[in-house]
């Protein structure tokens, strides 16, 4: 399996919602970071496999930069 970036959103009623940018609409959440993380990993290796099993190109892990901007 490849590493795939994830970003981490503190949740308004607590915990954190995961996305998966190479992956759109790969979502998943947890009451803990590193809940959170596991689950987007789980996530991530169904999402891929149900892409497979319906014969669709698994998009590629391209990397991405985040950048803090003031304004």
């Amino acid at each position: 399996m490849s590493a795939r970036q994830v970003i981490l959103h503190p949740a308004e009623e607590g915990g954190y919602w995961v996305e998966v940018p190479s992956l759109p609409g790969c979502i998943s959440q947890g009451d803990t970071k590193e809940e959170a993380l596991a689950n987007i990993r789980e996530a991530i290796e169904l999402f891929i496999e149900a892409l497979e099993e319906i014969g669709e190109e698994v998009p590629p892990a391209h990397p991405f930069i985040v950048e803090t901007v003031e304004a």
